[in-house]
């Protein structure tokens, strides 16, 4: 049959084409490793929104509280064996390099997306660390709570089903750290891929043209 292989041509077409448009959303997203920040061009990108969450004081705590600050968010929690560590630790490196006036104007967050078992008291403990960012503030809330500022973050995020009985599972999610200007508006995203001179300099870069605007 002279047309029998037509098919096959069009579905490795449409592979070819659904793969490119992925790696170009991935990178529109991200940016590189040595690149600034993706500064936005109307200050409505559809990332962010209000949000109402528990600090690790127990104190409830609003997105209108971070006011006049820059906010650097990851989303993790505090059982992540490895990856959520490594991600505060690289925040934490990259806020270093900045002098006191700017760093005094970034304020990092860890919002919990495992709320199950992240309650204050352990957040608390673990903001903590003398490897994470000085001054990190924890955030958690209800499964509900956590659940729209994930989704006002598109943040994905899921509890694998192995070690559901005794609560050792871990929880699946997205792994990007968020820049929001003092208004709270998205100004660009960190891939895992980005090293904290990069961070730092995205985030100096920031501060220079907040102030001279």
């Amino acid at each position: 049959m002279p047309f029998s292989r037509q098919p096959v041509w069009i579905y490795a077409l449409l592979a070819g084409v659904a793969a490119l448009a992925i790696m170009f959303g991935i990178l529109m997203l991200t940016g590189t490793r040595e690149s600034g920040p993706i500064v936005r061009s109307s200050g409505q990108a559809q990332i962010g929104g209000p949000f109402t969450l528990v600090n690790q004081d127990g104190e409830t705590v609003t997105d209108e509280d971070f006011r006049g600050q820059a906010m650097l968010i990851y989303f993790g929690f505090t059982y992540c064996p490895d990856i959520c560590p490594f991600s505060l630790q690289t925040m934490d490196a990259a806020l270093a390099q900045l002098d006191e006036a700017e760093r005094a104007l970034v304020q990092p967050i860890l919002i919990s997306v495992d709320p199950r078992r992240d309650t204050p008291e352990a957040l608390a403990a673990y903001v903590q660390s003398d490897a994470f960012p000085d001054g990190l503030i924890g955030l958690t809330g209800t499964p509900e709570q956590v659940a729209q500022v994930a989704e006002e973050y598109r943040v994905i995020y899921r509890e694998t089903e192995e070690g559901q009985e005794d609560e050792s599972y871990l929880v699946d999610h997205t792994s990007f750290i968020y820049l929001m200007d003092f208004e709270g508006e998205f100004v660009t995203v960190f891939s895992h891929g980005h090293t904290p001179q990069a961070i730092a300099d995205a985030l100096q870069d920031f501060l220079d043209q907040e102030r001279s605007s």
